[in-house]
């Protein structure tokens, strides 16, 4: 686990980004006026992401929190966050140009979740486990035809 801490803001609304893959999470937390305090990267078990959302909620009180792939990789970090009653939004990856301009890593997609789920770029529901169902359905469709 790397993380990397500003100052303290126990006090102060927050919001969350979360990068998800296979293995890990890296989790970023920014301030409401959208500056950068602290990210962290941690395993995708239980104990990582009950370690994720402590890390999230040591630094203020969590507004939001934008996760990418709430249906694939970030399932897991989605449904235990939810479960502790924060405001999970799925984030769309960050588009091609953008991505050209301010590069790629675990913390640039972190924290750019986290700046989507402020700004209101990103406000969809996350898909749940009943998204599983319909693609299966869909498949099946498919595969039919």
């Amino acid at each position: 686990m790397t993380s990397e801490v500003v100052d303290d803001t126990a006090d102060q609304d927050v919001f969350g980004g979360v990068d998800s893959h296979a293995d890990t999470i890296h989790v970023a937390v920014i301030s409401e006026n959208g500056g950068h305090l602290a990210d962290a990267e941690f395993a995708t078990t239980a104990a990582g992401y009950a370690a994720a959302l402590a890390f999230l909620n040591a630094h203020g009180q969590v507004t939001a929190i934008g996760v990418e792939g709430t249906s694939s990789y970030g399932a897991g970090f989605t449904r235990a966050a939810r479960s502790a009653g924060l405001d999970v939004v799925e984030v769309n990856r960050p588009d091609r140009a953008e991505r050209r301009r301010i590069g790629k890593s675990d913390p640039i997609d972190a924290y750019a979740a986290a700046r989507a789920a402020l700004s209101g770029r990103a406000s969809s529901a996350p898909k749940d486990d009943t998204v599983a169902g319909i693609r299966a359905l869909h498949n099946a469709a498919r595969s039919a035809v």
